[in-house]
C-alpha cells in the first residue's frame, strides 16, 4: 500500500512521517503529481498560512492532482492547514481563493483570546465513525492555529472543540478526513488516529487486491 505526503514545504513534514512509519506504513514523501495519482492514500500536512499554502501547491502545480485524486472519492488525510485549504478560501492575511473542494470559509478566532490557540485541548465526538476507534470521547489532542474551518455543510463536522467559539475540529466528507489538530504531536491518542486512518485504507485495498487474485 503506497502512502504519499505531500511535501509543499510544510514544517511538520518529517513528524508526519515518522508518525505513518511508525505504524509499519510504506510512506512517501513527495511533491511529484504522479505519485499522487498514483496513491493508495494521500496526506497533506501543515504549517503556517492558507495562502503561503496555496500559492506553494500552485506553483509547484500539485492543486489539479489534489482535486483530482479527492474527486475520484480516494482517501484523503488534510492536517491543520491541510485541512483549512480544502475550503473555498480563507480570511487569514485577507481574502485567498483556496482548493473549494469543501464549501465554506476559514475564519479567525475570536477576538480576546490568546493567539493562536496553542496546546491541548478536547475533541468532543459528534458521529460514530471508525476514525474514533479506540479513541475517548473528549480526549485530548494538541493545536496550534489562528483559524478555524466553517463549512456550509454542518453534517460533515465529526468533531468540536471549545476555545471561546465551538470550533470544528474533525470533519469527515466521504474519504475525505481533515483535523485541525495536529495527531502526530498528539501521543498515542494521535497515532491512533493515524492508525485508524490507515485501516479505513488497508482493508479495501486487500479486499481489491483478493478479488484480483481470484480472477
Amino acid at each position: 500500500m503506497k502512502v504519499v505526503i505531500i511535501d509543499y514545504g510544510a514544517g511538520n513534514l518529517r513528524s508526519v512521517y515518522k508518525a505513518v512509519s511508525k505504524l509499519g506504513s510504506d510512506a512517501k514523501i513527495t511533491r511529484a503529481s504522479e505519485d499522487i495519482l498514483s496513491a493508495d492514500t494521500v496526506i497533506l500536512p501543515g504549517v503556517g498560512a492558507g495562502g503561503d499554502t496555496i500559492a506553494a501547491l500552485e506553483r509547484l502545480k500539485l492543486v489539479s492532482p489534489i482535486k483530482q485524486y479527492v474527486a475520484e472519492n480516494r482517501p484523503f488525510l488534510g492536517i491543520c492547514i491541510g485541512l483549512q485549504v480544502l475550503l473555498t478560501g480563507t480570511e487569514e492575511g485577507g481574502w485567498h481563493e483556496c482548493l473549494d473542494i469543501i464549501r465554506g470559509r476559514v475564519t479567525r478566532l475570536p477576538e480576546g483570546l490568546k493567539i493562536p490557540h496553542m496546546g491541548w485541548n478536547q475533541v468532543k465526538q459528534k458521529v460514530m465513525h471508525p476514525i474514533f476507534t479506540g479513541v475517548p470521547d473528549n480526549a485530548n489532542f494538541y493545536f496550534v492555529h489562528s483559524y478555524y474551518v466553517n463549512p456550509e455543510d454542518k453534517t460533515i463536522i465529526a468533531g468540536e472543540t471549545e476555545y471561546g467559539v465551538s470550533f470544528p475540529s474533525i470533519i469527515i466528507k466521504d474519504n475525505l478526513i481533515g483535523t485541525q489538530f495536529h495527531p502526530e504531536k498528539s501521543g498515542e491518542t494521535g497515532l491512533k488516529i493515524y492508525d485508524n486512518f490507515i485501516k479505513l485504507v488497508v482493508e479495501p485495498h486487500m479486499q481489491k487486491q483478493a478479488t484480483a487474485g481470484n480472477k
